[in-house]
């Protein structure tokens, strides 16, 4: 008889991770559901509905309930706060855009829960992710785009290493969403028609700059807005209300104008007209190879610099920790602190952070 196998899944109470969630069950493993909590929401906004809110909390115990399985809490709060909120605001202090999501899966979802279900002899941990985790024709593991193009989350997930991609399932890989709210509805789970969460979980209405100001006590300094030739041609309200590519919010100038540079050395941010914000190349460092291995020589790949970017051809070069990207067409809004993904067709090779960006 065949031994079953455990798995303990993420559920953020909303309708992927629930899916995934009685897709194992139903697969034949012992599933044991767990929420992260996270963060500690402020008191005058007792009915946010964030990822670890208690709203949250309760939809996923009630759809554990519903099948069969056994829930937890685990208090992640203080990892977090050190390894995704301190990033999160010290990121936003020195000029850049960092992504938080890329950093909790990197941290928490597939490095802390990871040790703790080792911890707990459970074999595997899940998520409600969007994409496919497989073995190659040389059995090494890789991650692929989910069939669901419009949902693929591959790009927050290039930190994978050999050994947590071993350790980790996926289901939602070969579901497309409409599929997983049908699914839903099928198991009878409450959350089937639960929209999806859009904004930072632990930023409350998407107020970024709020939230920097009074997480840290921190006052913005105002600076100067120069012109691509050096020119003082306005005052901006500090760097955190700032990004690169960034039309809206920075004055008028009787022409498009946009955010080509933000320096934290001079305290100062520089725009350009409409087409001098794109990028020929960039570099990006905290570089992870999924395979483990660097190439040694140039490769051919294609490469996504935001979320919702489109794959743009490229060659990569390889140097020590860092990578260069040459674009065969020039890229817009390349932003530091921002991900550089590369890709082989639907498969992810990797990535790493941007900090520089050739005009």
């Amino acid at each position: 008889m065949t031994e079953q196998k455990s798995v303990m899944i993420g559920m953020s109470g909303g309708v992927d991770s629930s899916v995934a969630a009685a897709l194992l069950k139903e697969q034949g493993y012992r599933v044991i559901g767990v929420t992260m909590r996270l963060w500690t929401y402020s008191d005058d906004n007792p009915n946010h509905e964030g990822c670890c809110s208690e709203s949250a909390v309760e939809d996923a115990r009630r759809v554990c309930d519903k099948l069969d399985i056994d829930f937890y809490v685990l208090n992640f709060k203080d990892i977090f706060k050190r390894e995704v909120v301190d990033y999160f605001v010290d990121e936003y202090k020195r000029g850049r855009t960092p992504n938080p999501c890329i950093m909790c899966n990197k941290k928490l979802k597939f490095g802390e829960m990871l040790r703790r279900a080792k911890a707990m002899d459970i074999d595997y941990i899940a998520t409600g992710h969007y994409a496919v985790i497989e073995k190659d024709e040389n059995g090494k593991y890789r991650l692929r785009m989910s069939r669901a193009a419009k949902k693929d989350q591959s790009y927050v997930l290039y930190n994978f290493t050999q050994e947590q991609l071993a350790h980790t399932l996926m289901p939602l890989g070969a579901y497309t969403k409409d599929e997983v709210r049908s699914l839903a509805e099928k198991y009878g789970l409450a959350v089937a028609n639960k929209p999806d969460s859009q904004e930072i979980c632990f930023v409350e209405d998407g107020k970024y700059a709020d939230f920097i100001t009074d997480y840290g006590n921190y006052t913005p300094k105002e600076g100067d807005i120069l012109d691509i030739d050096g020119n003082v041609i306005g005052t901006h309200r500090g760097l955190i209300h700032y990004t690169i590519g960034q039309r809206k919010g920075i004055g008028a100038y009787g022409r498009p104008m946009f955010i080509m540079k933000i320096d934290p050395q001079t305290n100062t941010i520089t725009l350009g007209e409409k087409g001098m914000e794109f990028s020929k190349s960039l570099i990006a460092e905290d570089v992870n190879f999924i395979s483990g291995e660097a190439p040694t020589e140039p490769i051919r790949v294609q490469v996504k610099v935001r979320y919702q970017a489109k794959p743009a051809p490229a060659t990569l070069f390889a140097e020590n920790d860092r990578v260069r990207i040459d674009f065969d067409e020039p890229q817009r809004a390349v932003t530091p602190g921002q991900a550089a993904v590369f890709y082989d067709g639907d498969i992810v090779l990797g990535g790493g952070t941007v900090i520089e960006k050739q005009d």
